[in-house]
């Protein structure tokens, strides 16, 4: 049976401060039993990489929750400056990195090649990566979803193999719910997740049924226990909520 996750993307927001309130107060709502049963929910937070030693240092040894990265190089070292390898969030405790998420694609132009790239690096090295796929709302209207959504997929299987996909998280985030208070219904998010889960199962029945799917689109406590509820839907990679402790620990809790 696949276990929950609930990965929280901090994006560029935060102070070292902050990272301290946030931390300390999931943490104690955690185990007051205010965010669900850690041993059914998986729980990353993925703070700016500036803050990632001070988060990693914060949580209680057993706490089970990890720590992620918000993007990665594909390259592992050399004259790269500004960027981050995989190799380095490894050497200061990161286990998850989320890479190929719309903002990465829309504003830094990463294609679908070098996204399968970075992929392919945080697997080689030992990392986790959540790989972020999703459409725009154009192409949503077009009715090319699915096709969107399978030849961003296409690229990791084509680049890695589909075993990739047992080493991987898959968030599916439709573009146009990435931080517009828009959110796809249950039943659209499910359609998806059932066709990527249908994708990677044809090509391989095993990784496909293990392959764990979260839905990332302004996730709230007060969706996310219906979203959750879908067969196919195995949590979620949240935004703006994982800002306040006490909603991020509510839509933890809806997870389990």
């Amino acid at each position: 049976m696949r276990k929950a996750m609930v990965a929280g993307n901090w994006k560029m927001n935060g102070s070292s401060k902050e990272a301290l309130s946030l931390v300390r107060g999931f943490v104690e709502l955690q185990q007051a039993g205010d965010a669900g049963d850690s041993n059914k929910v998986g729980v990353v937070l993925c703070p700016s990489e500036l803050y990632i030693p001070q988060v990693k240092s914060l949580l209680p040894e057993g706490s089970g929750i990890a720590v992620g990265a918000q993007n990665a190089s594909d390259k592992l070292s050399g004259a790269h400056t500004g960027e981050v390898s995989v190799e380095m969030l490894l050497d200061v405790g990161c286990e998850y990195v989320i890479l190929g998420h719309s903002e990465r694609r829309a504003l830094y132009a990463e294609s679908d090649a070098v996204v399968a790239a970075k992929v392919r690096q945080a697997i080689e090295s030992g990392i986790t990566p959540i790989l972020c796929v999703g459409e725009s709302q154009q192409e949503r209207e077009a009715g090319v979803t699915m096709g969107v959504v399978e030849r961003q997929l296409a690229a990791i299987a084509d680049l890695c193999g589909i075993e990739a996909f047992g080493k991987s998280v898959v968030a599916y985030e439709p573009v146009w719910a990435i931080g517009t208070g828009l959110t796809a219904t249950p039943e659209q998010a499910q359609a998806v997740h059932a066709g990527i889960r249908s994708w990677v199962s044809s090509r391989d029945a095993v990784v496909g049924q293990g392959l764990q799917i979260l839905y990332g689109g302004s996730v709230k406590a007060s969706n996310a226990e219906s979203l959750f509820a879908c067969e196919d839907i195995d949590g979620g990679l949240i935004g703006g909520a994982s800002l306040d402790a006490g909603e991020f620990a509510a839509i933890c809790r809806a997870a389990g």
